[in-house]
């Protein structure tokens, strides 16, 4: 039997997909191509598709060929998901997240052949690339991974000064 936080970390991935391809659909189906609504003086929706991965990236690529990559990623990251300890939760609801915005991401390309991005943050005189909920699941699972690593560093390192301070 498996245990409640495995599901729990799939009630996560589920609800990241679903949350995600929500929004999409409504910005899809609610706005026009490259409109912006400004909902902030810094922030805006502004529906775009993007044809590569993060910040267009490999836009070059055939569909099929990110695709690949894609499931390739969700499956390195499932197998951290999946060998992390249990008790490191931080790192695992932070790879849980990764892989629910990546899938995210899947849908959207194998559905249409690009990602759909939507959330603007600008000034007058700079603007940041446009993205999606699903990409700010990965960033955020991506540094709940990264502050455990520096949390479980800073844990052994006061440990080992302190054994050493005893001696």
């Amino acid at each position: 039997m498996k245990s409640k936080a495995f599901y729990s970390l799939l009630i996560v991935i589920a609800i990241a997909v679903i949350s995600d391809q929500i929004i999409k659909y409504l910005v899809e189906t609610g706005m026009d191509y490259q409109q912006q609504i400004d909902l902030l003086p810094f922030l805006a929706l502004f529906r775009v598709h993007n044809d590569g991965i993060a910040f267009s990236m490999l836009s070059g690529l055939h569909d099929a060929a990110l695709i690949g990559l894609t499931v390739v990623v969700i499956g390195f990251v499932s197998y951290l998901w999946w060998t992390t300890a249990r008790d490191r939760w931080i790192s695992r609801t932070g790879f849980a997240l990764i892989i629910g915005g990546a899938i995210g991401n899947l849908i959207d390309r194998s559905l249409h052949g690009y990602v759909v991005d939507y959330i603007l943050f600008h000034l007058p005189s700079w603007s940041f690339a446009v993205f999606n909920l699903a990409d700010a699941y990965i960033s955020i699972g991506a540094a709940l991974v990264v502050m455990e690593e520096f949390l479980g560093w800073l844990r052994e390192r006061r440990s080992r000064n302190g054994a050493a301070g005893e001696n």
